[in-house]
């Protein structure tokens, strides 16, 4: 008997696995490993919740792994949703439920795909899965506490596959080889309250920050490099919260995200937003503090032998070749490139975080054929 990756995916839909909550999903994924001959292990930090699975020798010269997530995002307005958000209704070809597509079905693909394997087809190798509950909130102890404890344990995954969705409007479509990197700054702009009759005897600190939103937001960081398109900053918010129209406010505050390919690194970009804060401050005279906080560094996994994996397999059963990207926001690949080559590739990924939240049930069983294709290929 197979397993079978619609059922698995329904059965983690309807674990409530909302972040940090573990939901049930993580509990039955161990079952199910556990019964397959896996060695799981939960690495639990900081009230997340990670599983560490293993199937074959500790240190083995080939070990294959994928990562993955189960917590879900919020479910929004209940209301507005057509079905059960935990429900995995399956209606007209579609499995309705929050995490549907991101990501319980690709998690569900890779267990299943990998269950079958190692029952089937013993490998001379070795196979681990490293599945977090931390990936949609600050991923401080998710897929980094696992590849802490695999460091310490001398565990090791020669290369590595993420099951997120990577797609944007077919299944095969689109595989990541990188992402940008991820950074967000706060500036606060201090001037000197006063009356907006006598703006002299006061110290504007709006004029300051609009100087320096616009120079921030008017430059051009780089046209784009090998692999990745151009990087972007947003000015995101700008917020004094001064509801007196004869008041200058002393304080001013604005937020900035900046998206950055391997041009740049978060250092450097901070060194040039500390300059041109610094050089609004000499100018007007006020006072700016910054603070950053990176998401982290772009990166990339050059086209080579584990994408020519992927390609192959998803071609063979998709006929698509699919495009190697860079695009898109950040996922625990940013992590998982520290330890070993990693390419992500998953579903379709349109419906993630909607209200609605669906897959194509047909696309979760092609999901799991194209990763055991990878194993199969691997492993050969």
């Amino acid at each position: 008997m197979t397993c079978d990756p619609v059922a698995l995916t329904a059965d983690l839909v309807r674990c409530p696995s909302v972040t940090p909550e573990e939901g049930g999903a993580l509990v039955l994924l161990q079952g199910l490993l556990s019964d397959a001959g896996f060695a799981c292990t939960r690495v639990d930090q900081g009230g997340t919740a990670n599983l560490f699975a293993r199937w074959g020798d500790k240190g083995h010269a080939r070990t294959f792994g994928f990562n993955g997530h189960t917590d879900v995002v919020p479910v929004g307005d209940r209301d507005a949703w057509t079905h059960d958000p935990f429900g995995a209704v399956i209606e007209d070809g579609w499995l309705y439920g929050r995490g549907a597509t991101d990501m319980k079905s690709g998690v569900a693909a890779f267990a299943a795909a990998a269950v079958d394997f190692v029952a089937r087809t013993p490998p001379d190798g070795a196979l681990i899965l490293a599945i977090t509950g931390d990936e949609e909130g600050d991923a401080t102890d998710g897929t980094i506490a696992l590849l802490d404890w695999m460091d310490t344990e001398g565990e090791r995954m020669d290369v590595c596959i993420v099951g997120e969705p990577t797609s944007p409007d077919h299944m095969g479509q689109m595989m990541k080889i990188g992402r940008r990197g991820s950074m967000n700054v706060w500036f606060t702009v201090q001037g000197t309250q006063g009356h907006a009759a006598y703006p002299h005897l006061a110290l504007n600190p709006m004029p300051a920050m609009a100087r320096l939103m616009a120079r921030l937001s008017d430059h051009v960081l780089d046209a784009g490099t090998e692999h990745f398109d151009a990087s972007t900053l947003a000015v995101v918010t700008i917020d004094t919260g001064n509801a007196a129209t004869n008041v200058i406010p002393a304080e001013t505050r604005a937020t900035v995200n900046i998206r950055f390919n391997d041009a740049h690194t978060s250092a450097s970009l901070t060194e040039w937003l500390q300059a041109e804060a610094d050089r609004v401050a000499e100018e007007t005279g006020v006072m700016v503090e910054m603070r950053v906080k990176v998401s982290g560094e772009s990166f990339v996994t050059p086209p080579g032998d584990l994408s020519a994996l992927v390609s192959r397999a998803v071609q063979l059963e998709t006929n698509r070749l699919p495009e190697m990207s860079t695009t898109g926001g950040t996922s625990d690949a940013r992590f998982v490139k520290n330890h070993c080559p990693v390419v992500e590739f998953g579903l379709v990924g349109h419906r993630m975080h909607a209200v609605d939240e669906r897959v194509r049930v047909e696309q979760i069983g092609q999901l799991k054929a194209i990763y055991a294709r990878m194993l199969a290929d691997y492993f050969a």
